[in-house]
């Protein structure tokens, strides 16, 4: 971890408990970098996260006010936190199983009211910490502990989903290169409305050993190859993963 970010991290809960290779810990170097740069004060933030690997990232190693809730739930406590203090930033960080398969409802609901919240999907593909599970963001024929043969339900565009539900900012990003994820993170925390940033995560260990990517640097470049940039308009070609800000 930078020097310069040191001072907003609990640096007794260090190492973190990530495996190697794993995303996740790129993304929490990503959302400290966008407090630093964007000059926010983490004594008026606080940060929300559920029950999965993604959870860990804010809790317990931000030295932060930090709520670590029940599987599902992390986008109602956000809400309710928002509804007695307004004057505070909630950000939410938790992953795809979380979010969008178990917390689904939650999450459609936050971006139809437009709530004043920035959420943060750590997505990895699959349910990391239970065991390798399908989650609604699996592709179609990945093998995992659930899907031994191949994954046969469409997964979800967490991006389309949010939107289709009225959040006023969804982006999606890898978490290689860093940058342009540090820079919409900055965006979504100067949000007023509904912010969205779906991260694509990977999981080497689950996702990446059960699906021919062996190493972690398999997965970046797996991912390297795949996302890709789209103007408006133009056709998605199959197995290519849209990135950018959409909204």
């Amino acid at each position: 971890m930078p020097k310069e970010l040191q001072k907003y991290l609990r640096l007794s809960a260090m190492p973190t408990p990530f495996c190697p290779g794993c995303g996740h810990g790129i993304l929490m170097t990503a959302i400290l970098h966008a407090i630093d740069e964007a000059e926010m004060d983490i004594n008026n933030m606080v940060f929300v996260s559920g029950i999965g690997c993604a959870g860990w990232i804010p809790s317990p190693h931000f030295n932060a006010d930090t709520l670590h809730t029940t599987h599902g739930r992390p986008i109602a406590f956000a809400t309710g936190v928002k509804l007695a203090n307004p004057k505070l930033k909630v950000v939410v960080i938790s992953g795809d199983g979380d979010l969008a398969s178990i917390g689904g409802n939650h999450l459609i609901h936050a971006a139809r009211r437009d709530m004043p919240i920035t959420v943060i999907c750590a997505n990895n593909s699959i349910y990391g910490m239970t065991g390798g599970q399908a989650s609604s963001t699996t592709p179609v024929s990945a093998i995992s502990k659930t899907t031994p043969a191949g994954n046969t339900e469409r997964p979800f565009d967490l991006c389309k989903l949010v939107i289709g539900a009225g959040a006023t900012y969804a982006a999606r990003f890898p978490v290689s290169p860093l940058k342009p994820l540090i820079k919409s993170i900055i965006n979504a925390l100067n949000h007023e409305g509904f912010s969205f940033i779906d991260v694509l995560s990977p999981c080497p260990t689950y996702f990446g050993r059960m699906n021919k990517m062996k190493r972690p640097v398999d997965m970046f470049d797996d991912l390297k190859k795949r996302c890709k940039k789209i103007k408006n308009g133009e056709k998605v070609k199959e197995g290519i993963i849209p990135i950018g800000e959409f909204v």
